[in-house]
């Protein structure tokens, strides 16, 4: 499958330092050992690229290439750079041009060689601090080791069901280009080590910010892009977005583990959410992207089950509403419309049947999700209404 969006041509450097997900260790993997910069980053190095590379626009600092790179478990995955480069000023609507990169600048002879510089598509990496571990249009060091580490506890693309996008690779700017960065900011300098996150996504499609393709925005786009063009397809779909969708809202009891002293630790969600940092696999599935993102937390046994709560009704209403437009787009193209509640308890038993920690029961006039966990504590299983009669 091509994915689609704003072409953006790179040029290819050699990096200086490389770490690599322990998953990826074996594999050659030359294109994933590469940073990428745009031609109006050529003033700040001298270092001559050495080769080309066709990407679309992906988020505001990223690119994705069009074509896969490589399949696994039957999905194809697709190249993914985070840390390109921004487009926009970070304090207004304006695009981020030489203009305004030089007038933060002092150096002469840096401004000469910005203003000689052919910008074919304007994108800078700056040294403003930004999101606490970043620069704006870049990536810090900081948030990527966090990405490396919650990528390499997964099996490959999965943390008990919990699927995530991994990070193949962490390139590292090489320092000379990484002091010139540091001198663009405007209020507040980035200290860190800058880098580029590489990483595999198995599409660009999210479900309502931060692309050209959301299930929020262009559902009937979606169906056309992924081939979903009988309600049997339609259906598959649906149900892997439902099993994937119930794993994200509960990710803490899939990672939780026992400290052996009353209390329990598990992955959270940190400034991040399900409607803009997850993508769409083309069977359906759900892949949270920005790892960065996640953290451990750990939280005494009788608060386990608050935790629970939160986690769900955190992302409860972002899930039901992008599977609303899957549904409806899926009833009027093929017909088929059954009752909304009937659907969806249809849906979450067959997505649910093989779920190690998570399971249904019907209690009165509630379908409830029977929350578990992967250490098989009964003392922390908690039910969540998910369907009133």
């Amino acid at each position: 499958m091509q994915l689609k969006g704003l072409p953006l041509e790179l040029n290819g450097y050699e990096s200086p330092e490389i770490l690599t997900n322990k998953h990826f260790q074996e594999f050659k993997m030359s294109e994933f050992e590469r940073l990428y910069l745009s031609d109006s980053m050529k003033p700040f190095t001298d270092l001559e690229p050495t080769s080309k590379k066709g990407f679309i626009e992906d988020d505001n600092r990223g690119a994705v290439s069009p074509s896969p790179s490589l399949r696994m478990d039957g999905t194809e995955f697709y190249l993914s750079v985070k840390g390109i480069g921004s487009t926009t000023s970070p304090f207004s609507h304006r695009l981020l041009g030489k203009d305004e990169i030089c007038n933060l600048l002092d150096n002469p002879a840096l401004k000469e060689k910005i203003v000689n510089t052919k910008e074919t598509s304007p994108r800078y990496i700056t040294g403003e601090l930004w999101l606490r571990g970043s620069p704006y249009g870049g990536q810090g060091l900081q948030h990527a080791t966090t990405s490396l580490r919650v990528s390499e506890m997964a099996d490959l693309t999965s943390i008990n069901g919990f699927r995530v996008a991994p990070l193949v690779k962490i390139v590292f700017l090489p320092q000379s280009l990484e002091s010139e960065c540091k001198k663009i900011y405007w209020y507040r300098r980035f200290a860190g080590r800058m880098v580029q996150e590489i990483r595999l996504v198995p599409s660009n499609v999210r479900i309502y910010f931060h692309s050209g393709s959301t299930i929020g925005g262009n559902i009937s786009s979606i169906f056309d892009a992924f081939g979903l063009n009988c309600n049997d397809r339609a259906m598959q779909f649906l149900k892997n977005f439902v099993r994937s969708g119930i794993a994200f809202l509960t990710l803490f009891t899939r990672s939780i583990k026992s400290n052996e002293n009353g209390t329990f630790s598990g992955l959270d969600f940190y400034d991040v959410w399900l409607d803009k940092d997850a993508v769409l696999a083309p069977e359906g599935t759900i892949y949270f992207v920005d790892l960065e993102g996640l953290e451990w937390i750990t939280v005494q046994k009788e608060s386990v089950g608050e935790k629970i709560d939160d986690q769900i009704y955190r992302s409860l209403y972002e899930f039901m509403y992008a599977y609303e437009q899957i549904e409806r787009e899926r009833s009027s193209r093929f017909g088929n419309t059954f009752d909304r509640k009937a659907q969806f308890e249809y849906l979450l038993k067959e997505a649910l049947k093989d779920d190690k920690v998570v399971g249904l029961e019907r209690n009165g006039e509630k379908l409830e999700l029977v929350v578990g966990n992967v250490l098989g504590e009964q003392g922390l299983v908690r039910n969540f209404p998910i369907i009133d009669f």
